[in-house]
């Protein structure tokens, strides 16, 4: 972070120093809302939530060397008290950004495959690139991740998630976008936005803010993304497999672990690709990377070559475990929605195809989809059946019910269990080397802890 005083900050969040021996002392490390990663120099931003309150913890982070906290109250440790932490944040993000920082800001958003997108281009531009950190989307982790950046930081790239109309362009007053990348308009929070025309309102929110000298990269193959050409005045570059698209993909493999390989097809050259990232839906990601690295002045060669070499920076987004006896756990629980889950699907179909492994794919529900969930779970069942997977557990209550009765299961190769201990306990008895285990749901079902205890085989019975 540039190093700023307590009293200058205070000064740009409208906030009061209480507690503070010396109104000079810099804050010069990034800022951090969990008080066990303060580090001397840091920025202690407390946050009440819905089972706990950062106020009770600021002396800790105090301790441990932060500088001060940004806090709603006095705490006798050293503070900058303000009406609203989240909005006095806000303003420190935009405050480093806009006066500080020189960094072009490349901002994300879409339905499904933001993180993974994000993950390539921050490994395609060159220089210096500070990037946000797993999913941190929101009006907290942005500003955050300004805070991670130095003035000598090149590229800073952001997502930017949202629930409602509104949130994007809230997120763009912080840091406006240089660059504004949108990877599709799906379902994800249909039930929260009303509709996906609605989605398509708010995404497109992100080429609104460009300025006339920005950069839109749009996704030429979803078609609520490709009309937003029309909301910004900056350069269009669109990707995709369309040959319309200006950077394209062709001659699509899939190898035996799920990985795709292309041929990059731009305007000044084409190269081979061959992804470290497993499922088909990274070919999109990768390519809208590609864009930008050719924006940045990468030749086509190079973009190709830290396109293959690129690999997955955030957890639990097919996250690909092979276990010593041989059985491989694909943890993709981070998040789930009727866009991304067949991509799943379909690439631990691809991992288990032609080869002699069994195919168990381990789905929870998905969440937020409002009127919509019983048709979507139910196709998702339909779909999942129908790649002819070996064996499918079903984990959850009403939700999971849906998706049984979409998989119409005649064949005994579908089972419906109440939760995830059932589901472990099942997996422990079934599984066999080289079988190849998906787990896939929403965040809120947690089944990344399943995945996580899948990696460690059943330990013997006491005696044995």
């Amino acid at each position: 972070m540039h190093p700023l005083s307590l009293s200058t900050i205070a000064a740009v969040v409208s906030g009061k120093l209480t507690d503070v021996p010396d109104p000079d002392v810099q804050v010069s490390a990034p800022a951090v809302f969990d008080s066990r990663e303060a580090v001397p120099g840091s920025l202690f931003i407390a946050l009440k939530g819905k089972s706990s309150d950062g106020h009770d913890y600021a002396a800790s982070a105090i301790a441990q060397g932060a500088v001060a906290a940004l806090a709603t109250r006095p705490l006798g440790v050293p503070a900058i008290v303000v009406d609203d932490v989240l909005q006095a944040f806000a303003r420190l993000g935009h405050h480093l950004n806009s006066e500080w920082l020189t960094a072009k800001v490349v901002g994300i958003t879409g339905s499904a495959g933001k993180t993974s997108t994000k993950d390539f281009i921050a490994q395609v531009l060159p220089g210096t690139v500070v990037a946000t950190p797993q999913s941190f989307n929101n009006e907290i982790g942005l500003p955050l991740t300004i805070t991670m950046a130095q003035d000598d930081t090149d590229y800073l790239v952001l997502e930017m998630g949202a629930r409602h109309i509104g949130d994007i362009r809230d997120l763009t007053r912080i840091a406006r976008p240089d660059i504004s990348v949108v990877t599709n308009v799906g379902t994800a929070h249909v039930g929260e936005f009303g509709g996906r025309d609605n989605i398509a309102k708010a995404k497109g929110e992100i080429v609104e803010a460009l300025e006339a000298d920005g950069l839109a990269v749009l996704n030429a193959d979803d078609e609520r993304v490709l009309p937003m050409r029309n909301r910004t005045r900056a350069q269009v570059v669109t990707y995709g497999l369309s040959e319309e698209a200006d950077i394209r993909a062709t001659e699509l493999k899939t190898d035996g672990q799920g990985r795709a390989s292309y041929t990059l097809v731009t305007p000044a050259g084409s190269a081979r690709v061959e992804l470290r990232f497993v499922g088909d839906v990274q070919v999109h990601n990768s390519l809208a990377a590609a864009a930008i690295g050719i924006h940045a002045g990468l030749t086509v060669e190079e973009v190709a070559d830290r396109l293959s070499a690129a690999l997955p920076r955030s957890r639990w987004r097919m996250e690909t475990t092979t276990r010593a006896d041989g059985v491989t756990i694909v943890n993709d629980a981070y998040n789930a929605n009727p866009s991304s889950m067949p991509h799943s699907l379909d690439a631990l179909a691809a991992m288990s195809r032609g080869q002699d492994q069994r195919s168990i794919a381990v789905l929870g529900r998905m969440n937020e989809l409002g009127a919509d969930s019983r048709t979507e779970h139910t196709e998702i069942g339909r779909y999942a059946a129908a790649l002819g997977l070996d064996r499918i557990i079903l984990v959850g209550e009403e939700e999971a019910r849906w998706m049984l009765e979409g998989a119409n299961d005649t064949e005994n190769r579908v089972v419906h269990v109440p939760d995830a201990d059932t589901a472990l306990e099942l997996l422990h008895t079934i599984l066999q080397s080289g079988d190849v285990v998906l787990v896939k749901a929403s965040r809120g079902v947690q089944l990344q802890n399943l995945a996580e205890r899948l990696l460690h085989p059943n330990p013997p019975a006491q005696g044995a």
